[in-house]
């Protein structure tokens, strides 16, 4: 039985909970969603938390768009912006257990450790190809293909991670058992 497609107009809690087993893939590349984090706009570790800027303005469109930025000057991150528009909510894909395209996440990379290929944000982007050009993309149209798991999945919850606001907040969903994640749970 296949799952109902995620409801992006849904809370970034329960987008980032459905979110958890669903499969990625950028132009071919990618694979198995495993760790999701959630932002909304009344959380001060969120982006949007301060209202719209020219930096976080595509969490405030519609849903279903990816929102990238760049984090520490350094890697870029992928979220899903989700809530009706002019929210300013969104979910942190930060691992994928690579499945499709493993030659060219690996060369993108320059290692052949599988579980390090996609184990945190940045090197989900580096790994899938994902740069600020994707920003405002949706979600549902290529490059992006997103489907989500045909069955249920084991997932676990704990306090997000990365941040200095809001750090006990348990927004941080993992597929239990995964060895992708970029950190284990508590």
């Amino acid at each position: 039985m296949i799952q109902p497609p995620i409801d992006f107009s849904a809370s970034s809690v329960d987008v980032a909970r459905s979110l958890i087993g669903a499969t990625l893939l950028i132009n071919g590349v990618g694979g198995r969603i495993v760790e999701t984090e959630a932002y909304d706009h009344d959380d001060p570790a969120s982006h949007s938390f301060s209202g719209p800027t020219r930096r976080n303005q595509v969490m405030f469109g519609p849903p279903c768009h990816a929102y990238i930025y760049r984090s520490y000057g350094i890697h870029w991150c992928l979220n899903f912006v989700c809530r009706p528009a002019g929210h300013g909510a969104g979910v942190l894909i930060r691992a994928i257990e690579p499945l499709a395209g493993l030659d060219i996440m690996r060369k993108r990379r320059g290692l052949s450790d599988e579980r390090l290929l996609c184990s945190g944000p940045g090197r989900v982007c580096q790994a899938l190809g994902i740069t600020h050009e994707h920003s405002g993309m949706p979600i549902d149209t290529p490059p992006f293909q997103l489907t989500p798991s045909s069955d249920p999945v084991p997932v676990v919850t704990g306090p997000r991670i990365g941040i200095s606001k809001a750090k006990d907040v348990p927004w941080r969903f993992g597929l239990a058992g995964s060895p992708f994640l970029s950190r284990p749970f508590r």
